[in-house]
């Protein structure tokens, strides 16, 4: 058995040089470079380009990562919850305002204003859960429901007059003035089925406060009752502290009952034609800046609407109420204290129904203050030695009667919330969804507590 040689080619060890002549060198070296060079190539990596979707386990890049290319992407992680709880891109623009996103902020994203930027959001993010489409009510049906509605709100004021017609015109209801009793259980009936029509007011429609807790539920009512209660006979009591002969008189109560159930009906339209015009504006409108613009003149015809309400309605309590003055004369500082408590209610509960519940509180907390704080010193003047203390409020009702007190406290209370109403509720965020504006404050919490490290 022949053993194959072990090497071959023109380098075997076999052959001698007397067989190999100077071709035969030459084509060994060349054979034996281009062998070199082929297992040199072939054994080196050749990097392989890759494209920038691909992942690459030395960069670390994956399919879909952008990095600083999609500056959105942060925005979109930060407010995640916002946008996937939408139904509709204006909530997503107002949520972005409520914490602190401007055009100017847009302008970074690469948007050219809030609302641009919040439909790609709207767009780019999967929906939590898709709402069904509320069905079109019937068009007699709605017209139903706005007539009833509008009864309600003149409820209040119909039953107040009814009450305060039968207990003080002594004619028209036989003995009812003569009789103490038979007078104070209609007086008291009529007072609570007028304290329940003001409830379901307040309960439905446009003067509901929605997502409120109940702490300052109770607070708002408290103080609202001290409010109404301080109309009712604040001015008597502080007067009877200051002097001590003071009769009650019940024509300026019931004056300033009648007045302020009047007025719901117009504080109920006003509210709903204000929320209306707004949510008009903020579907059509494509800027923060272009909203609010087109929003504070509203905000300002609604007040001055209200008010102008408020000055009719004075000569019908006037009519309605006997004692009280003619129905040409001029205002009264009692009727103005009545004006400026329906305006600071009103600001209140416009506050309150879009979201605002702490100013609201604060500004009503703030009458009732002062209110309590004449009060007291009046009451401490008349301990021994303790004169000087009520000294200042003597001075004010002997000037301008007992009713400067409110004026100037329902008053004072009013402008600050009308000047803090001009800020907050000409904003877009103000204008949303109620789930949506009855979160805000917690969203804005978790969202700064979870993503505290992000980029904006």
């Amino acid at each position: 058995m022949t053993t194959p040689p072990r090497w071959n080619g023109p380098f075997d060890p076999a052959s001698s040089d007397s067989d190999r002549g100077p071709g035969a060198l030459s084509g060994a070296l060349s054979g034996a470079l281009s062998g070199a060079l082929s297992g040199a190539l072939s054994g080196a990596r050749v990097p392989v380009s890759r494209r920038p979707d691909e992942a690459s386990p030395r960069t670390g890049a994956g399919k879909g990562r952008r990095g600083p290319a999609d500056p959105v992407r942060a925005l979109m992680h930060r407010h995640h919850d916002l946008c996937a709880r939408a139904v509709d891109p204006l909530e997503i623009a107002a949520g972005l305002e409520a914490h602190g996103v401007t055009d100017r902020t847009a302008a970074r994203f690469r948007h050219r204003d809030v609302f641009s930027l919040a439909e790609e959001l709207y767009a780019r993010v999967e929906r939590a859960e898709e709402p069904e489409p509320p069905a079109a009510p019937a068009p007699g049906r709605a017209l139903g429901v706005r007539m009833v509605l509008g009864a309600l709100w003149l409820l209040p004021g119909a039953l107040c007059v009814a009450t305060a017609f039968a207990v003080l015109h002594v004619d028209a209801v036989g003995n009812v003035g003569k009789d103490a009793t038979i007078g104070l259980a209609v007086g008291a009936g009529g007072a609570l089925l007028t304290v329940v029509a003001l409830w379901l007011c307040l309960r439905r429609g446009p003067l509901r406060v929605h997502g409120s807790g109940r702490g300052g539920r109770i607070a708002h009512a408290l103080c609202t009752c001290w409010l109404l209660g301080y109309a009712a006979a604040g001015d008597w009591l502080l007067t009877r502290l200051l002097d001590g002969r003071s009769p009650y008189e019940a024509a300026p109560a019931a004056e300033a009952a009648v007045l302020l159930a009047l007025a719901v009906a117009p504080a109920a339209w006003c509210a709903r034609w204000f929320a209306v015009r707004a949510r008009r504006r903020l579907a059509a409108g494509r800027g923060l800046d272009e909203f609010a613009a087109g929003v504070r003149p509203l905000f300002a015809g609604v007040v001055t609407a209200y008010l102008c309400g408020l000055a009719a309605l004075v000569p019908a309590a006037r009519l309605t109420v006997p004692g009280s003055p003619p129905a040409a004369a001029p205002l009264s500082t009692a009727e103005a204290a009545v004006v400026a408590l329906c305006g600071l209610l009103l600001l209140a509960r416009l506050l309150a129904v879009h979201g605002f519940h702490r100013a609201a509180l604060s500004g009503v907390a703030v009458a009732c203050a002062v209110q309590a704080t004449a009060l007291a010193m009046a009451a401490a003047a008349r301990l021994p030695g303790a004169a000087p203390l009520g000294a200042p409020v003597a001075r004010l009702t002997a000037a301008q009667g007992a009713a400067a007190v409110p004026v100037a406290a329902c008053g004072a209370a009013a402008l600050a919330l009308l000047i803090h109403a001009f800020g907050v509720l000409c904003r877009a965020s103000a204008h949303g969804a109620p789930d949506a504006r009855t979160t805000r404050t917690a969203s804005a919490t978790r969202i700064t507590r979870t993503a505290a490290n992000r980029a904006p």
